[in-house]
């Protein structure tokens, strides 16, 4: 038995085999793609392998995972270039469950702990499974006041708000206007902005807007009905658009105070695409920073222990949460991601495993 995992004993495909309260895992059930195309391709396997772990990873007994739009994207095939030598991929990225066991050199989490946080949007074998593997820095304490179900909504989509916020340098006192406010980055961004301090304006759907100005929005405007630049007055010192059309980062761009890269790799693959979209991201910067004399990126999710610990905080006193419109047994991923993709649940769709 490896050394990292020698307090650990026995194994059960179906879950704990108690020895002492402690188990060992050598396979699980797993919601696999072996394919990409539509909900049909999800394949919920009964005995699929468990890693060894190494020094520095978490092994986490799932209690509930959530479907995010990335889980969509890439079953139907963004990121071929990149994920499609890689199958068959595990999908999911928020987890929140319980330490089932520990690699040798983590020393901040302990079996038996509940605990939740998200995987890098790289990673092959993701969240839809019994048993999870994160590095010990993608996951924190779970606020014992969130149930396992409100836990898992909220990482992934507050980690790639902070990065963002953290990006654009957003200070107390500031204004920032968020494109896309009804979606779970729009929340988490309103909500964490809000617990800064600063004043948001909101642009969203109108079935939207009772949920967006309850997370704090000063104004919110129906980008349906409305056009945005005549309904907001005065300019902003950041913009985050989580949309990403050419419409919304126009709007963005004028709305400005003044002083995407894995859909080119697909089209052009790995050897062109990443240098194109290196060179078009180059290209706006240059161009917006002339023009306009403002700065523009591109942001991404990524591992980010004191955001993690931040965004604990915020949902443990109920200033950030991400509202869970519905929940699927893992038996029913396919549903699920059916669901979220034909739009009849407007909000966080979340799987929960027994």
């Amino acid at each position: 038995m490896p050394g990292n995992l020698r307090r650990f004993l026995a194994v059960s495909a179906a879950g704990w085999c108690p020895a002492g309260g402690r188990s060992f895992v050598t396979s699980c059930r797993a919601v696999v793609l072996e394919r990409f195309g539509g909900p049909e391709v999800l394949e919920l396997r009964p005995a699929v392998g468990v890693p060894d772990l190494k020094p520095g990873e978490v092994l986490v007994r799932t209690r509930a995972v959530s479907v995010n739009p990335l889980d969509l994207r890439m079953r139907a095939g963004y990121g071929r270039s990149i994920f499609e030598p890689l199958l068959p991929l595990i999908l999911g990225r928020d987890i929140s469950g319980e330490v089932a066991a520990v690699g040798s050199s983590v020393t901040s989490l302990t079996a038996g702990q509940e605990v939740f946080g998200a995987l890098h949007p790289t990673a092959i074998r993701g969240t839809y499974t019994d048993y999870a593997i994160l590095a010990e820095e993608e996951l924190t304490l779970k606020p014992p006041s969130l149930t396992h179900e409100e836990a898992s909504a909220i990482p992934f989509a507050a980690l790639t708000a902070w990065r963002a916020l953290g990006t654009a340098r957003i200070n107390e006192g500031q204004r920032l206007l968020v494109l896309g406010g009804g979606g779970a980055v729009g929340l988490s961004a309103i909500q964490i902005s809000v617990a800064m301090g600063c004043n948001v304006v909101a642009a969203c759907g109108s079935r939207s807007f009772e949920r967006v100005l309850s997370a704090g929005a000063e104004k919110v405007i129906d980008y349906t009905a409305e056009d945005i630049e005549s309904a907001i007055k005065g300019n902003f010192d950041a913009v985050l658009d989580t949309i990403g059309r050419p419409e919304t980062e126009r709007i963005g761009v004028n709305l400005l105070k003044r002083g995407e890269a894995a859909s080119l790799a697909d089209r052009y693959g790995l050897g062109v695409g990443l240098p194109t979209a290196t060179a078009i991201l180059l290209k706006k910067q240059l161009r917006y920073r002339f023009s306009h004399g403002i700065g523009y990126w591109w942001t991404y999710m990524r591992a980010d222990p004191e955001g993690l610990q931040e965004i604990c905080r915020l949902a443990e006193a109920r200033k950030l949460k991400v509202p869970v419109d519905r929940t699927f047994p893992i038996t029913h991923t396919r549903e699920a991601h059916e669901a979220k993709e034909k739009r009849l649940v407007p909000g966080k769709v979340v799987l929960t495993v027994d």
